[in-house]
Formats: structure tokens, C-alpha cells, sequence
């Protein structure tokens, strides 16, 4: 995994080296990797963004969706946290790809908000900063000055003096006041892209397609591991092979993104 300056959850695409991204005649380069197994402690199939690979909180992602959103969540990974210039892991990332999300496909990321906050928040478990660092300023109000607990103490402190109701809605406001606060670097940096932010829905399928088709070919040809470059342009996205045996199916397979 490379180190990239952040502040905040944001990082400055102008920083990523030429191996990691790049751009060339106004196409947008994201090096990738699939193995069929990753020795990461997970043990999943799948693909991972280059610029993430030893990143202990990233999962390896297929073409699979969610009952609700109709892209994986590679795709997420690649356009709502990589492009639009947070980082693939960390709570706070995470906020802010969430409205990104909603933006490509008009989910609610209320829901997935709350699950943050039941399954990791509440356990005193915050990803990519300290959890007093995180929490909103109501809480710390709360808290007042009993600050020498652990994370997990300071979590049920807060839920027996507020209640849980009470306790996680500040922390789903957090999550959207924290999501809303990265709409203009994700714009921003889209643009430092050449991205067309008004299409990011029509990227976001199209990008889906490309790995429906790239992803199930390397899964039923059984490959061990393909190492590839996924091109984004306004106009359409490409898949090339960089290092591995040629599947001449998807060896420059392209997807055209409507006007």
C-alpha cells in the first residue's frame, strides 16, 4: 500500500506516482489486480485497486451487487472513494464516499450509516483516526472531562448517560454531516481528472458491465492471478491486460458510455 499524505480523510490525486495512476490523452489509468485467493487474512476472490494492496481493511470485491445498488462494491472502491480523492478505507472516507454513492445511484446512505455505527461505532472500533477525533461535538459535551477510558468504555458510558437511540442518531448526523463535507474535493478532484461529474451514473454502469464480463471470464477460466489497467474516459472504459497470460475476450474489452 502506498503512503499518501491525508488530512481528513482527503487525499491529493496529484500525489499518487504513475504506477499507481495516471492519466494519458484524457484517459484516466487505475491499475488493478485479481487473484483468486489473496493471502490477506480473508482469503477472498477477487480484485483490488493497485494503490490499496496491503491495506489492511480492504477486502478483495467481484462483480457482485447489492440488493439495492446496482454496482459492486469494486466499483464504489474505484469511483466514490479513489477518484474522487478519499481514501479506500477509514470511517470517515467511508461517510463521504457514501454521499458520492447516492450521487451515482440515488441510494439512501442513511442505512449503510447506521450499520456503521451498530457494528463498529458503538464497539468503540473507529478506522483510520481516534475515535475522540471522530466523535461529534454534542458527545464530547457529554463526555466532559471523563476522557480516560478506552475506546469501548467511552462507547457505553455515552450509551447509559444518553440512551442508545439518542446515541446513535448523533452518530448517523455525524456520518452525514462528515459525507457532506467531501462533495466539493470529490468534485474538484474528478475535474483535476477530466471526469464529467454529471455522468458519474453512467460511468458507474458502465464501469459495472466492464467487470461483469472481465471478472466472470477470469473466474471461469479459473486464473490464479491477472494484474490489468481499467481505463475511464467520459466517452467510454477499457480493460487491458499489464502482466499475466492473454485472455483475448477481454484484452482491451471496451464499454461505451452513452452521450
Amino acid at each position: 500500500m502506498i503512503s499518501i499524505a491525508t488530512q481528513g480523510g482527503y487525499r491529493n490525486i496529484r500525489e499518487y506516482p504513475q504506477n499507481l495512476l495516471r492519466t494519458v490523452d484524457g484517459s484516466v489509468q487505475v491499475p488493478v489486480t485479481y487473484r483468486k485467493q489473496w493471502d490477506d487474512g480473508f482469503g477472498a476472490r477477487g480484485w483490488k485497486i493497485d494503490a490499496t494492496i496491503g491495506d489492511p481493511a480492504i477486502i478483495a470485491s467481484t462483480r457482485e451487487t447489492g440488493q439495492r445498488i446496482n454496482t459492486s462494491v469494486f466499483i464504489h472502491d474505484i469511483l466514490d472513494h479513489f477518484l474522487s480523492g478519499f481514501g479506500v478505507s477509514g470511517h470517515r472516507s467511508e461517510a463521504m464516499a457514501l454521499i458520492q454513492l447516492s450521487k451515482r445511484t440515488g441510494s439512501d446512505p442513511g442505512s449503510d450509516y447506521e450499520q456503521l455505527v451498530r457494528e463498529d461505532i458503538l464497539n468503540g472500533m473507529v478506522n483510520g483516526e481516534a475515535l475522540m477525533d471522530f466523535l461529534p461535538a454534542d458527545l464530547h459535551a457529554v463526555l466532559a472531562d471523563n476522557t480516560n477510558m478506552t475506546d469501548k468504555e467511552t462507547m457505553v458510558y455515552l450509551r447509559e448517560v444518553i440512551g442508545e437511540e439518542r446515541l446513535v442518531k448523533s452518530l448517523v448526523d455525524n456520518f452525514f454531516e462528515l459525507g457532506k463535507k467531501g462533495e466539493k474535493h470529490a468534485n474538484d478532484t474528478w475535474k483535476i481528472l477530466g471526469l464529467d461529474t454529471d455522468k458519474r451514473t453512467e460511468i458507474g454502469l458502465a464501469l459495472q458491465t466492464l467487470l461483469g464480463v472481465v471478472d466472470q471470464t477470469v473466474e471461469e477460466l479459473d486464473v490464479d492471478e491477472l494484474h490489468g489497467i481499467i481505463s475511464i474516459e467520459n466517452r467510454y472504459v477499457t480493460f487491458n491486460i499489464s502482466e499475466g497470460s492473454i485472455i483475448d475476450s477481454i484484452e482491451g474489452y471496451r464499454v461505451d458510455i452513452p452521450h
